[in-house]
């Protein structure tokens, strides 16, 4: 299996430019105070699990526009307020089962794990959390729904309800409010660094083979799915080109990047044919922040580091909260 892009050492440099709308501020900050106005009520459910050393609790927030949100909380026993980290979901994955993920939990912290609205159906063990709102003429798959408006976009709803998701956490009792890291792959990553660029006070973002990000180029260099469903969405919409990368360039990690200033752990894997990695490149050397830092897997496909990477997050995680 080769490598799927550009050679390494012109990767390290790649910084291309992408197109920002000039109300892309102005379209977050509305979008993400109309979702706080709505309001919504959290939830708090223990869940039935063989665990003795751990609590798992069903979490349920509002998100986008109030709407609810499940996730799962599994913590260490106990009140006491810890560092936690909130993780986002890859492409049609969902929460799953309670306490599918006990690692970070067991490494003593906090971890809240986000359902993606209407996604769950792929891998895995399935998603509780629907999307209430319908589309326009679609592709197969999510990324081409609402595609040729920014305000429909699906993406829009999923990256509101994640920040949605820190505001829910700083208000818990055993979550420390100043001691919060974002963190997912693929999908989740992408969702973690939009995170980053849209809200304050985080510790760390850890996004792992980040999905999202330089749409252009990615679209045209991804051999499989997700990229390429926008693709087969513009060989049919053949007029939509320039509206479909126009409502693109609000989503684009890059963009977010640009705007995220916590300390970062990237990873990227260079023989991956889902998410390009020249994308990753991109976000990772548009990231405002001064601490960051990129793990490489030369000889991986899109499933990178898997638990490899997750050692590397915990080390460096706990560097950064030993300062």
């Amino acid at each position: 299996m080769p490598n799927t892009d550009l050679p390494i050492d012109d990767l390290r440099t790649y910084r291309p430019d992408i197109a920002e709308p000039a109300d892309f501020d102005a379209f977050w900050a509305k979008t993400i105070a109309e979702s706080r106005a709505a309001g919504g009520a959290l939830k708090l459910v223990r869940a039935d699990t063989p665990f003795t050393e751990l609590e798992v609790l069903d979490f349920t927030f509002p998100g986008f526009g109030g709407e609810p949100i499940r996730a799962w909380i599994t913590k260490p026993r106990g009140d006491e307020p810890r560092p936690t980290v909130l993780e986002y979901l890859g492409y049609n994955g969902g929460r799953g089962l309670a306490g599918e993920r006990p690692h970070w939990a067991a490494a003593g912290f906090v971890h809240i794990l986000m359902d993606t609205r209407g996604q769950g159906s792929e891998w895995g063990t399935g998603g509780d959390t629907p999307d209430p709102h319908g589309s326009g003429p679609a592709a197969t798959g999510f990324m081409t729904r609402g595609i040729t408006d920014p305000a429909e976009y699906f993406y829009r709803r999923v990256f509101t309800d994640a920040v949605r998701l820190v505001d829910a956490a700083k208000t818990l009792p055993f979550v420390d409010p100043n001691r919060i890291a974002v963190t997912g792959g693929s999908q989740g990553g992408g969702i973690s660094l939009a995170v980053a660029g849209l809200s304050e006070g985080l510790v760390a973002v850890m996004p792992d083979v980040p999905f999202l990000s330089n749409f252009r180029r990615s679209i045209e260099v991804a051999t499989t799915t997700p990229f390429i469903e926008i693709a087969r969405y513009l060989g049919v919409h053949r007029d939509q080109e320039r509206q479909v990368f126009d409502t693109l360039a609000y989503f684009d990690g890059v963009n977010f990047a640009k705007r995220a200033t916590a300390p970062a752990l990237f990873s990227v894997a260079l023989m991956d044919e889902i998410v390009p990695p020249s994308g990753v490149f991109a976000a990772y050397n548009w990231y405002a922040g001064e601490d960051r830092e990129l793990k490489v897997y030369p000889f991986n496909n899109h499933e990178g580091g898997t638990f490899y990477q997750w050692h590397a997050q915990a080390a460096w995680l706990g560097e950064r909260l030993a300062r």
